[in-house]
């Protein structure tokens, strides 16, 4: 696996971890283990498909890419949940980028 991959993975892992304390929160501490375990999975499948993309040449790119992969990605939980957690969805294009920043910022070697 390349470091970019792992990266990547262990950033939608923790990510995914916020998005769990942010689902409880926001509903009264009411979501089950399965909703949660999902949305957790959610984005550390974020993360895999950023992972495996490779290193953006302009942060430009890296902005975009990681807001729609985030978009994307999110919507298949979004629209799996009957279009009910808007917030949790639109999240995922700021995680999206979050990821995508860490991904470039810990891949890119300053000689």
């Amino acid at each position: 696996m390349s470091k970019r991959l792992i990266i990547s993975l262990i950033m939608g892992a923790l990510l995914g971890i916020v998005c769990i304390v942010g689902a409880q929160v926001r509903s009264g501490f009411s979501q089950t283990p399965t909703y949660l375990f999902a949305f957790w999975f959610n984005r550390v499948l974020m993360g895999l498909v950023i992972g495996l993309f490779s290193k953006p040449r302009t942060h430009v790119t890296m902005i975009w890419r990681g807001g729609l992969t985030g978009l994307f990605v999110s919507f298949a939980f979004y629209s799996a949940t009957g279009f009910a957690d808007i917030v949790g969805f639109l999240v995922g294009v700021i995680y999206g980028i979050i990821i995508e920043w860490v991904a470039h910022r810990f891949t890119t070697h300053t000689a």
